[in-house]
């Protein structure tokens, strides 16, 4: 396995590199000091503009992680790079070291469809496709080339989002039929199905009603006991009540440009966050002063 650092990796040059042994990927093993990522220093660029500098953080195993922070001061970009999802960007590049399981993330013998599966990703806005509810969880252990009994899959999936029970009479219907809570709840099940190691949400309550932001903070709790989740929320009371570690972010103007880029100011217990900070900037956001 290599574990061979690799700074300033260009993400569009990944995928060519890793055809050869997209078969064989390193195994990305669990570490026995449950740190499940190790964020050192990370840089992400966008072009030739800077969208997040000098981020270092670790994000533990069995733990609710909130990014917090205004809007456009990277922690969404922070939370693509988890996955990889910035790959798909042509002009995106990273600087650091993201580590997994003390594998290096972006070592070019690391299959980024790989790191998708064990790192699933819940997004903003719920984007069932346009099957059935059924065939949405199983459409990507099919694609993975799943060979055991779907039909328990698919309902053990939907039990571990709090849905099946809701749904279990109508798995044929299609998934644009149900309302916005529902929707995002299988969209939870749909990454659930390929047992990922890791779930990445961003904002998935933000268009929810709170009856609906409730049912999906409740699963969270129970969920943690099985994954790690990273999540992006810019509900502060959210974070407060769900998060067991939080990562304050800030954005810094350039003065040449007016562009903004995205850093860390503070992480550390989500208690000693929102009671304790250490950071005059963290106790400005979180008493709601700015932002």
């Amino acid at each position: 396995m290599s574990e061979t650092t690799t700074t300033g990796t260009t993400m569009t040059d990944t995928p060519a590199a890793t055809t050869s042994v997209a078969a064989t990927p390193p195994r990305l093993d669990r570490d026995a000091n449950r740190i499940v990522f190790d964020i050192d220093d990370l840089d992400v660029y966008y072009g030739d503009f800077h969208a997040v500098r000098g981020v270092s953080l670790d994000v533990r195993e069995n733990e609710i992680t909130a990014f917090i922070g205004p809007s456009g001061c990277g922690k969404s970009t922070v939370l693509r790079c988890l996955n990889r999802m910035n790959d798909l960007v042509d002009s995106a590049r990273i600087e650091g070291t993201i580590r997994y399981h003390g594998v290096d993330l972006y070592d070019r013998k690391v299959d980024p469809v790989e790191v998708r599966r064990r790192v699933g990703m819940v997004f903003q806005k719920a984007n069932p496709f346009p099957k059935s509810i059924y065939e949405n969880i199983a459409f990507g252990p099919r694609i993975s080339g799943y060979k055991g009994d779907m039909d328990e899959l698919v309902e053990r999936s939907l039990t571990r989002a709090a849905l099946w029970d809701e749904v279990k009479d109508r798995l044929g219907e299609s998934g644009l039929g149900m309302s916005g809570g529902q929707q995002q709840r299988m969209c939870i099940a749909r990454a659930l199905a390929t047992n990922p190691d890791v779930l990445l949400m961003d904002e998935p309550c933000s268009a929810l009603d709170p009856i609906a932001t409730g049912r999906i903070e409740d699963l969270l709790q129970e969920l943690k006991s099985e994954y790690t989740v990273v999540i992006v929320t810019h509900n502060m009371q959210q974070a407060a009540r769900v998060s067991d570690r939080t990562a304050f972010f800030t954005a810094q103007m350039d003065s040449d440009d007016d562009r903004r880029t995205g850093m860390l100011v503070e992480f550390d217990d989500t208690e000693n966050i929102f009671s304790n900070p250490q950071d005059e900037r963290t106790e400005n956001y979180v008493t709601g002063r700015f932002g």
